[in-house]
């Protein structure tokens, strides 16, 4: 497994690459967002650890930008530690997001678990019916019309279709979208499914995302 560690602070750079090549990874350094990026969109990594505050390009503008063209897991690390930097952090792409100072115990599990999620398919075009998903582009249209997603719509997206025709619990969804344990409580999920429903599907006459009462969601196209 092979990682990118894109952090200005050479201590903490140190203590990371240390750390994960100590747990048999192989890890390639940048120390500024142009360089990061540029490792990031040229190489091929399993996982990528990216600080915010960063010079040159902060992490952000480079989540940002990987995002236009890879899907590669990314674990943002940063001494914001706000909900609206988290939310920020995680809509504009990153799948998970740990806060300095950390336990470097917490910091190998969230990386393990980033490894651990199902690999992608190598199509990067993903179709249901007439809609379609570019993957690497992370673009979606409907009928030829381009639709808008969120960082975390797309990903919603992304899930249902790489499973379509599969029913898919809250609890399951929300373990793979916002990597987080179940609370029966919430309704994060049935709110994200009704916002990504009004942009995929409500314009249009054919339903593809479905509800399955007692159950969850599924998607598929339907006589």
């Amino acid at each position: 497994m092979r990682i990118l560690i894109v952090e200005d602070e050479p201590k903490m750079a140190s203590y990371l690459r240390k750390g994960l090549m100590e747990a048999s990874y192989r890890v390639d350094m940048a120390a500024d967002g142009k360089d990061g990026l540029f490792l990031a969109l040229h190489e091929n990594y399993d996982a990528i650890v990216l600080d915010l505050m960063l010079p040159e390009l902060d992490g952000l503008e480079v989540l940002k930008r990987l995002r236009e063209q890879k899907g590669t897991p990314v674990l943002l690390l940063t001494a914001r530690d706000s909900v609206e930097d988290k939310v920020v952090g995680l809509e504009s792409g990153a799948d998970d997001y740990l806060s300095k100072p950390f336990a470097y115990a917490e910091f190998l599990a969230r990386i393990r678990a980033l490894l651990r999620r199902p690999a992608h398919s190598v199509d990067t075009l993903l179709t249901v019916g007439d809609l379609e998903i570019d993957i690497l582009k992370r673009r979606v249209r409907r009928a030829n019309a381009r639709i808008e997603l969120t960082a975390q719509e797309f990903s919603l997206l992304k899930l249902f279709a790489e499973r379509q025709g599969e029913v898919l619990t809250r609890a399951f969804v929300t373990s793979q979208v916002w990597d987080m344990n179940f609370d029966s409580d919430t309704n994060v999920v049935e709110v994200a499914v009704k916002r990504l429903r009004a942009k995929i599907d409500n314009p249009f006459g054919k339903k593809l995302l479905h509800t399955v009462r007692g159950m969850g969601y599924v998607m598929e196209e339907r006589s």
